[in-house]
């Protein structure tokens, strides 16, 4: 059983990001979450917002609807990001070479790879015109 989402909407803008983050610690506190796994959850999430700020809407900009939901069963938060820009499953992308030196490397990737580390379950779908993003964080301990 799960309670009514916090939802949060914002423009395509860096500094909206701080506000997204409010949300994000002030709904996991009140769940009880260790100070670590929000730390965790705001870095996914920020990652998330800004890559749909750079590369999805770009110089258009748009709306991104953010929405939290507790998962009682799972002692987990659900964070949902939708977006109206191009289709875009970042989950696609390859996993970056780390073992390369930092001269070596593909700029870009890691942002997701850093994502997908910190988070317990990530989903992409592209449905009513919009991509969505769900990230999964369990409550550690």
């Amino acid at each position: 059983m799960s309670e009514r989402p916090a939802v949060l909407s914002i423009r395509s803008d860096i500094n909206e990001i701080p506000r997204v983050s409010d949300l994000i610690e002030s709904v996991m506190q009140g769940h009880q979450f260790p100070d670590e796994d929000i730390l965790d959850t705001q870095l996914a999430v920020e990652e998330v917002v800004t890559n749909v700020i750079m590369h999805g809407y770009g110089e258009a900009g748009g709306e991104i609807l953010v929405s939290l939901s507790y998962h009682e069963d799972e002692s987990a938060m659900e964070i949902r990001v939708e977006d109206s820009a191009e289709p875009f499953d970042p989950l696609s992308l390859p996993e970056p070479d780390i073992s390369l030196g930092i001269d070596d490397r593909k700029i870009g990737g890691l942002g997701i790879f850093l994502t997908r580390q910190v988070m317990d379950d990530i989903q992409y779908r592209y449905e009513d015109n919009k991509n969505v993003l769900i990230l999964k964080k369990k409550r550690s301990g």
